[in-house]
C-alpha cells in the first residue's frame, strides 16, 4: 500500500461573530514558514489512554492571515489517517483559543471581509502581480499526497487520473457562500481559485521530460513567479515524492476528509497498473474536463454531474458511486471498499458540506431576528463540526493579548 498524507487550510474566525481573523502568526508564534516550503514532520505520540500532539506537528501559513494549514504525516491506513486530520485540527484550534479564535473548516468565508496578506516577501510581489485575484484569495482547499516510485510514474498517473477529478470536487464542496453572499454554487472555492493562470486541468504529458517542458514554458512567460505557482488540480510534489491532488474544498467532517484521501489513492494506485499494463489515458480535451470542474463546482452532488466515462450528465450520486466501482479492485485489495461505499453513501444521504451550510443558515434565518442573515450561526455550527472527534486538548498558558487586524 502507497503511503498518503494530507494539506488542510482552515479559516480562523471569531467564536462569536464567525468573522474571520488575521492571527496567523500568533497562532503560529515563531514557528511559521511557508506552505510552499517542505513541511515539518508531523507525530502524534501514544499514551495507554490518548493521543498527544508532540511540538513537530506540521502547521504552516499561507497566502491570507485569517487562515492556517495542517499537515499530517505519511499514513498507510484510514484509521492512522484520520486520526492525523483530526490531531491537526485539535493542535490548529489550541493555538486559536490561546488567542480567543477558534478554526473553522469552511472553503470561504460566509461573511464578507477585507482579508489581509502574510507579511512575506513571495505573498507582496504575488498581491502587486496578481491584484484582485491574490486580494480576495481567501479559499481553503484540501490537498492529498500519495507516494509515487519515479517521476515517469507520477505523470503516467497525472495522465490518467485527470478526467475523474472533478468527480472529488463534487464530493468535498464546501463552499456555497462569499463574503456575506449565497454565490449559486456548491464550491464557489473552485471558482474563486481558477481565477490564477494555472490553476484547473491540464493536458496529456505522456513523458516527465515533457512534463517538465510544460512548467519550463509556463515559468518562462514571466507571468507566474516561481514553480509554487504551477497550481494542476495535480501536479508533481516539488519536494516529496508524491503526487498532488489539489481539487478539492476542505471538508467540514474529517471522516469525509479521510474519505477523500482513501479515493484519491485507490485512483492513483489504479492509475499506475493501468500504465504498467500498456493502457493509454483517456484523450478527454481539457475543455471538457474543465466544464466537468466548472458543472461540479455548480452542483456538487444535489444535481448532474458530466460523467468521466462518456462526459454526458448522469445523476450526481451514480457518477460518485461509478468511481468508487471503477476503483473497486485496488479497494478491495487494500481493505477499504466497504469503508469507501458506506463514506460515500454517508455523504450522500446527509449531504456535502455546503448543503450542511445551507441548512443551518436556513434554519438560523428562520429563529432569527430580522435581518439577520445567519451567515454567522454557520460558521459557529462549522467550529463544533469542525471539532467533531479531535483530541480534548486543554490551552496552554495563555499567551499576551494580540492584536486582531479586522475590516475597517
Amino acid at each position: 500500500m502507497r503511503t498518503f498524507g494530507v494539506e488542510e487550510e482552515l479559516l480562523i474566525v471569531d467564536p462569536d461573530s464567525g468573522e474571520p481573523l488575521a492571527l496567523a502568526d500568533a497562532l503560529l508564534s515563531g514557528r511559521r514558514m511557508a506552505a510552499d516550503d517542505a513541511p515539518d514532520d508531523p507525530r502524534v505520540l501514544h499514551t495507554q489512554d490518548t493521543a498527544v500532539i508532540d511540538d513537530e506537528m506540521g502547521l504552516s501559513a499561507e497566502l491570507k492571515l485569517e487562515q492556517i494549514e495542517t499537515q499530517t504525516r505519511p499514513c498507510l491506513e484510514y484509521g492512522e489517517l484520520l486520526e492525523q486530520i483530526r490531531a491537526g485540527r485539535a493542535l490548529a484550534d489550541r493555538a486559536a483559543r490561546n488567542n480567543k479564535a477558534r478554526v473553522a473548516a469552511l472553503a470561504t468565508s460566509p461573511l464578507g471581509l477585507s482579508s489581509h496578506t502574510t507579511p512575506d516577501p513571495r505573498y507582496a510581489k504575488m498581491l502587486e502581480r496578481f491584484g484582485l485575484t491574490a486580494q480576495e484569495q481567501l479559499t481553503c482547499g484540501f490537498h492529498v499526497h500519495t507516494y509515487i516510485e519515479s517521476h515517469d510514474e507520477g505523470v503516467a498517473v497525472l495522465d490518467r487520473i485527470r478526467d475523474k477529478l472533478a468527480v472529488l470536487t463534487a464530493l468535498s464542496a464546501n463552499s456555497p457562500f462569499w463574503n456575506g453572499m449565497q454565490t449559486g454554487f456548491e464550491s464557489y472555492r473552485t471558482q474563486a481559485w481558477n481565477r490564477w493562470p494555472t490553476a484547473g486541468p491540464s493536458g496529456i504529458y505522456g513523458t516527465y521530460s515533457a512534463y517538465r517542458r510544460v512548467v519550463a514554458r509556463l515559468l518562462d512567460s514571466g507571468v507566474m513567479l516561481d514553480e509554487g505557482m504551477i497550481y494542476f488540480d495535480a501536479r508533481l510534489s516539488r519536494n516529496h515524492p508524491t503526487v498532488e491532488v489539489r481539487v478539492a474544498d476542505v471538508c467540514l467532517r474529517a471522516e469525509d476528509a479521510a474519505l477523500i484521501a482513501v479515493l484519491v489513492r485507490a485512483l492513483v494506485e489504479t492509475a499506475s497498473r493501468e500504465w504498467h499494463d500498456g493502457v493509454d489515458p483517456a484523450p478527454v480535451p481539457t475543455v471538457l474536463l474543465r466544464m466537468a470542474s466548472w458543472q461540479a463546482s455548480s452542483e456538487g452532488l444535489g444535481g448532474e454531474l458530466l460523467d468521466f466515462g462518456t462526459f454526458r450528465p448522469a445523476r450526481a450520486a451514480d457518477v460518485v458511486r461509478s468511481l468508487v466501482d471503477y476503483l473497486a479492485p485496488v479497494l478491495q485489495e487494500q481493505g477499504e471498499l466497504a469503508l469507501a461505499r458506506q463514506g460515500v453513501e454517508d455523504v450522500i444521504a446527509r449531504g456535502t458540506g455546503a448543503a450542511e451550510q445551507r441548512r443551518v443558515r436556513e434554519r438560523a434565518m428562520a429563529a432569527a431576528e430580522p435581518g439577520d442573515l445567519g451567515f454567522s450561526a454557520v460558521v459557529r455550527h462549522a467550529v463544533d463540526v469542525t471539532m467533531r472527534g479531535a483530541l480534548n486538548l486543554s490551552p496552554v498558558d495563555e499567551a499576551p493579548e494580540l492584536l486582531r487586524v479586522r475590516q475597517s
